[in-house]
Formats: structure tokens, sequence, C-alpha cells
């Protein structure tokens, strides 16, 4: 599925003829200009809802951009579909002092199709213009018209919606006839709605913010939408692409989905529902059964994104997925769930806003359409809740890795939405547990086995080389493995397909020259493989919380045959550090010409006081210093 999402910041309160002078950069509040790239001097969004097929989104902007990384900023899409038109678009340049030196229209927009990369066809289409001015500051004012023929979705106003950007002003304006009610979520916003009635009898909100500092970005910062301001709008009655639907709650909201958009989808070919019955016929138990039909499905299609239909909200047919072998998320789950009812195994249609950076839920008081970007598959088995991606022809049944984990979503069912919450993988289940044994000889040559596995979601993290061709294979564990002269004389991959998946890859090594050999001493890197090299940047003056997004466990034993006759020249490494967001320790032994290695880091994710932060960062520090450890091995005298 797919929700219309506005990428740029838009438009200002004045008609565009008015816009000199005013905009000068020297009448920008001082107080607004350290770490901004650009400033939003007006901007006046508006929603009017004439009718429930007819809604106008009016905005008119004017954003002065300081220096080269505001450009972005400045830069103006408007995305557009069967159901979404785009009356008209207009807007002038200014100079620094406020003077005019272009203008523009909708003909210097370019029109692209939103296609990914990823799908077959869509209906939604984008205009976009990136003012070509290269002298800075410089000032856009902009002004442009929407027309949506649907009530389900209305945008969500964001002041100051990103990093190094300030505000001067910013009014939001919903407008709408007395009988038409609306619920809103008001996250950060400083002052009070303001309610009341216009000259034409309608009820209107307004919002409004002033003298808004930008944010700094900083690194380990928690889910932007818990600090930024915004306002959420849903309705309480819609029209959607003429199919009309009312709700309050979730419930209400994902019993429409389902009634509305999926049930009268998933009737099948019969040869196929026998096919299915024949094919799990002496399978008892109803989970390996479901995990059959589930590998049936992946063998059988294939994922591509189809931006069409209701709104990229309903599903194709899954009769229409028998028979073409091809779904984007929607269809796939709307199939996988025809096939699974042909065997009598309930499952849920469920709505996630998927992603790898922020485990982003569902908001537990405010339900909206908006909330989600990607459907998954849940079987309520009892006592065994099971979920499922049917977007991957290679995952195993169960398994959902770090796109869609730990996070709340919403299933639709006959009986109506609920709120659940996918599976979390925890440190302790996304392991990189490693075992090597090198030898070592006075040349430097370096030689022998690793086996490394991969657990949670770590499973995927050889999946870009496991299906390679060898050579490829080669090439790319040479970039992953930071060993100069890497020579890798043979490596295999095991996948192990359970509930709780596990990879495992083992290579056999030599590298030439891996250890320096002068004047009767050897150097050499203690951490051969997985050295960590960076860390978190210093802050001064932090404002927001510590937020670390996953946590994980790497392991590492390293038995090395260092050459007779030598000993340490320096003190052996032995670190030990204990945080509450972390452990770290690593060992050295060294025993006649056998040295032993042990290292283990264990980050443990989470939301942290602000005053961690500096703990995090000599937290990793120490681990840099670790990893990068050189043994110095001096011959007996």
């Amino acid at each position: 599925m797919r929700s219309i999402i506005i990428i740029c910041t838009l438009l200002l309160s004045f008609g565009l003829a008015n816009a000199q002078a005013i905009y000068d950069v020297n009448l920008i509040p001082k107080e607004l200009l350290p770490h901004a790239s650009a400033v939003v001097r007006d901007e006046q969004v508006t929603i009017d809802v004439k009718d429930l097929d007819n809604v106008i989104y009016h905005v008119k902007k004017a954003i002065t951009v300081l220096n080269k990384n505001g450009d972005d900023i400045a830069h103006m899409a408007l995305f557009y579909d069967k159901s979404t038109i785009i009356k008209y678009i207009k807007g002038i340049a200014l100079n620094e002092f406020g003077k005019q030196i272009a203008k523009f229209n909708e003909s210097d927009f370019l029109d692209q199709s939103t296609v990914d990369g990823f799908s077959l066809f869509e209906d939604e289409r984008v205009k976009h213009y990136i003012p070509a001015i290269t002298e800075y500051p410089y000032t856009i004012v902009y002004e442009y018209e929407l027309k949506y023929k649907q009530t389900l979705n209305f945008r969500n106003w964001d002041p100051l919606p990103e990093t190094n950007l300030s505000v001067e002003n910013s009014t939001f304006t919903f407008t709408c006839k007395p009988d038409f009610n609306i619920r809103y979520k008001e996250t950060n916003v400083p002052g009070k709605v303001v309610t009341g009635t216009n000259s034409q009898g309608l009820k209107t909100y307004t919002w409004n913010v002033k003298n808004l500092k930008t944010i700094k970005y900083e690194p380990y910062t928690p889910y932007f939408d818990n600090d930024f301001i915004s306002v959420k709008i849903a309705p309480e009655k819609f029209t959607y692409y003429g199919i009309p639907g009312s709700f309050t709650n979730w419930q209400e909201l994902g019993k429409w989905d389902y009634d509305k958009l999926v049930a009268s989808r998933q009737e099948l070919p019969t040869e196929t529902v026998e096919h299915v019955k024949d094919l799990t016929k002496d399978i008892t138990d109803p989970k390996l059964k479901a995990k059959k039909i589930y590998e049936y499905m992946q063998r059988k299609t294939h994922y591509i994104s189809v931006q069409v239909g209701v709104g990229g909200y309903q599903p194709f047919l899954a009769s229409d997925v028998d028979h073409q072998n091809y779904g984007d998320c929607k269809a796939l789950v709307n199939y996988t769930q025809a096939l699974l009812k042909a065997v009598n195994i309930e499952s849920y249609y469920c709505v996630v806003e998927s992603g790898r950076n922020y485990k982003v839920s569902m908001l537990n008081d405010f339900a909206s359409m908006q909330q989600g970007n990607h459907i998954i598959l849940c079987l309520p088995f009892k006592n065994d809740t099971t979920w499922a991606d049917c977007t991957s022809q290679s995952i195993p049944f169960g398994y959902l890795g770090d796109f869609t984990d730990d996070r709340t979503v919403l299933a639709c069912t006959p009986n109506g939405g609920k709120l659940m919450h996918t599976p979390k993988y925890t440190a302790q289940d996304n392991l990189e547990s490693r075992k090597a044994s090198f030898v070592l000889i006075e040349s430097g040559e370096l030689s022998g086995t690793m086996s490394t596995i991969f657990k949670g979601v770590d499973y995927e993290d050889r999946y870009s080389v496991v299906n390679e061709p060898h050579t490829e294979q080669i090439k790319k564990l040479q970039e992953i493995y930071p060993v100069n002269n890497l020579n890798i004389e043979h490596v295999d991959y095991k996948q192990e397909k359970s509930y709780d998946p596990v990879t495992t890859e083992n290579i056999k090594l030599q590298a030439r020259d891996y250890a320096t050999a002068s004047d009767g001493r050897i150097y050499f890197f203690l951490n051969p493989v997985n050295r960590r090299t960076n860390v978190p940047e210093k802050v001064m003056n932090r404002k927001n919380s510590v937020y670390i997004n996953r946590g994980y466990t790497d392991e590492e034993e390293i038995t090395y045959t260092v050459p007779a006759g030598y000993h340490s020249e320096k003190k052996l490494l032995d670190y030990t550090i204990d945080k509450p967001f972390g452990k770290f320790i690593a060992t050295m032994t060294l025993d006649g010409n056998k040295l032993l290695y042990k290292r283990n880091l264990q980050v443990i994710d989470g939301t942290y006081s602000k005053d961690t932060y500096q703990d995090l960062v000599d937290f990793y520090q120490s681990v840099v210093d670790a990893d990068g450890y050189t043994v110095s091995l001096v011959k007996n005298p």
C-alpha cells in the first residue's frame, strides 16, 4: 500500500506580487539563524472540506535558503493521481534583498511517474521543481492548490519537518461543514487550537506557531515524530474512491478495510484450492501446514510493486495473482490468506509502518489510515502467534527481520481491526558469533579457517553474498573483511530456515604479509575481521534522549598459532566495560605459541537519558581502541 507522501516543504501569506522587500534576509530574527540552512519566513496551509468527495488543499509559502544544504528544503514535489488534481502552481524567486530575480509556474515542473524501480505500473505521478539558483541566500515564494476527491486521508501539518530548518511563522487552518466531524492528534504543539465559525457558517480549526528555532541533528536521536510538532486529522465519515465509510477507532477502521477492500478479493480457482488441499493432506499440525503453503506461495510468485486500484490500498484479486504469479505486498498477503483459507487456517491481513532505522508503531489513541506503508500476515495459532512477510522468495516462514519487527500493527479481521505487536529480536537474539583458528608464520603470512553464525536480524547479513556466483562471493567477502591481501580459498554457506533461522558461513583463507616482521619482532592486528573504526561525534549541550534502535551481540574467539620462541613486548589486551546500554569484553592470553583472543560486544536497544550520550561516545571509543590493538611479539633472547 502507499499513502500520498509530500517530501518537500511548501508555500506564504502574502500575494506573490507583493512578495518584495519583506523577505530581505536581514529581517530574519537573529535567534533563528544558528544551525539553520533554511528559514520558513511564512507559511499558510488550508484544508477546506467542501464535500465528502471534494477537498481543497491550499498552500502559500516563503522559504529563504541560506546555503547549499538548504536546497533540498526548497525542492518542491507535488504528487497526484486519479483522486488528486493539481489545480495550479506558481511562484517567484528573490535575492537576498527580497527583489525578484525569477518566476515559475506549472510548466517549469518536471512531470514523472513515481515508479520506483520495482513497480509494474502505478497511478501516481509527481511534479517537482528544483530552483536553479547558486547564489546564497535566496528566497522562494510559491503557492499551489490541490483538489482531492476523497476524505479518508488528510495531510499532517508539520511546520518544522526536519533538522537545520527554522520557522518564523506557520499557520494551519482546517475548514469543514458543521456536520463534518473530525478527530485530531496534536504532538508538541506549543499553543492551543483555535476553533470557530467563519462568515460562511463553516467550522474552523486553526493552529499557529512562531519563531521556531532549528532542531540541530544529533546522532542516536529518537524517532522525529516524537519530538517534532505535528497535527494529524482523521474524519469520522468519509468517501474514498467512491467507497463510503466511517470510523472513530481502530476497530471500526480495520472493519472497513477488511469489508470494503479485502474480503471480496480472496476467491481462488477450484483447481488451486484442490492442489493446496492435496499438498497438505498428510500434514496434521496447522503451523506446519501453513509453512508448506507459505513456501508454495514463495516458489510460485514474485514481488513487484503495483500502486494502482483503490488508492493503492486494495489488493489484486487472489485469482489474478494465482494466474499471473506476481503481486505487491497487499496482493501477496491476500493471496496467501486465500490459500490458507482453503485449508481452514485463519490469518490476519495486517497494516504496518515498515522501516529499519526506526520501529514506528500505530498510535494507540488515534486511528488513521496514513499510519502504515506495508502489509504483512499474522497467523493467530493458539499460544503461538506467527508472523510472515510475503514479499520475499527466500526468508523463512515465521521470520520478519528488521523491516517490521517490534512494532504495533493493525490487524484487519472479519470482526474489525485490532492492534497487535510484532515479535522483538533482542540483543541476545541478534547474534554474530565467530570462531577462527589461524596459523601465523614468521614471514607474516596468515592462514586458517573461520566459521561464523548469524541469528536474529543478523540472519540476513549475508543475503547479498549467499546467492551470488562463487567469484562474486569472494569479491564481496574481500570487501566485508578488512584483511589486507585476503585470499579466500574456500567459502560455503548453510541456511537453516527454521522459526529461529541461522546462517552459517565457513571460510578457509590465507593472507600474505598480514603481519609485519622486522628486527626480531612481529606486529599484527589482534582483531582481523570485525574491527569497529568509527565513534559517534561529540555533541555539546545535547537536547535529545539517546535512542538505540536495535540491540545486538557480537562474539569472537580466535586462536592463533604463532611462531615459537616469542613473547609479548607489551601489556596483553584486557578490556571490560559495563554500561546500561552495553557491555564490552576483550581479552588476550599468550601461552607458549598459542595466542587466544576473545571479544564480546553487546549493545542493548532502548531510550536513555541525554546525559548518557557522552558515556556512549566513550564506550565506543574504548571499543575502537581495543579493536585497533596491535600485537607486538619479540623474539626471546
